[in-house]
């Protein structure tokens, strides 16, 4: 089974050899596509798999597959901007509920950097916005202790 990366960036697939196949020939898929081999952790260009270099002409294959643009980090930034805001918050609101959203996206930014790291980047951001996020719940249960 394969992923590829088409060219507005989205991921197809889980796709079998044959609909890869039907793909180059309705030249929805190029030598120089992006494609992820299920079982594979590096993603690789579509031409240079054994199994789909006679479909193409030997000059539409060339080179080592360029690295991939490392994603946005949009999750980690969100995570780190509202755990800034859950401290910050925190002595008049308990910093409710930014600590409660700076958690989720610190988390959802480290499981996606974690399953494919080459392709995210931020994980320093998302660990700062989980270690602030946490120390706003601490401030919120303190400020509720000694009310």
């Amino acid at each position: 089974m394969y992923k590829i990366i088409g060219t507005n960036g989205k991921s197809y697939g889980p796709a079998t050899g044959e609909q890869v196949r039907q793909w180059i020939r309705q030249n929805r898929v190029e030598a120089q596509t992006h494609v992820l081999v299920t079982g594979s952790a590096e993603w690789t260009l579509v031409g240079l798999l054994p199994e789909f270099a006679g479909e193409f002409s030997a000059d539409a294959i060339i080179g080592a597959p360029p690295t991939l643009p490392k994603r946005s980090r949009s999750m980690a930034n969100a995570g780190l901007f509202c755990g800034v805001l859950s401290i910050t918050l925190g002595c008049c609101c308990g910093g409710f509920p930014f600590n409660i959203l700076g958690l989720v996206f610190s988390v959802i930014a480290l499981i996606q950097i974690g399953e494919n790291p080459q392709r995210y980047e931020g994980r320093d951001l998302a660990i700062l916005g989980l270690v602030l996020s946490i120390l706003g719940f601490l401030v919120l249960g303190g400020a509720l202790l000694y009310r």
